[in-house]
């Protein structure tokens, strides 16, 4: 795979959850949860599935911080 965003944290899906039309993806990386929203069809293209091997590949024009 070849890809121009730098932020590719490859991890373990712990949980794919489906909503009507959006699906939430959670990967586990090293410890940390990221979580993805993606559509459901993307879901099933993909065939992703909990204990399956995936990417978490960040691409953002922002990142925020923020602190109490």
């Amino acid at each position: 795979m070849k890809i121009s965003a730098r932020n590719i944290l490859k991890g373990t899906i712990v949980d794919v959850t489906k909503g009507q039309t959006t699906a939430h993806v959670k990967i586990d990386i090293g410890g940390s949860i990221v979580t993805s929203s993606i559509t459901n069809q993307a879901v099933d293209d993909l065939k992703l599935a909990k204990g399956q091997t995936a990417y978490a590949i960040i691409k953002a024009s922002n990142v925020m911080i923020a602190v109490d």
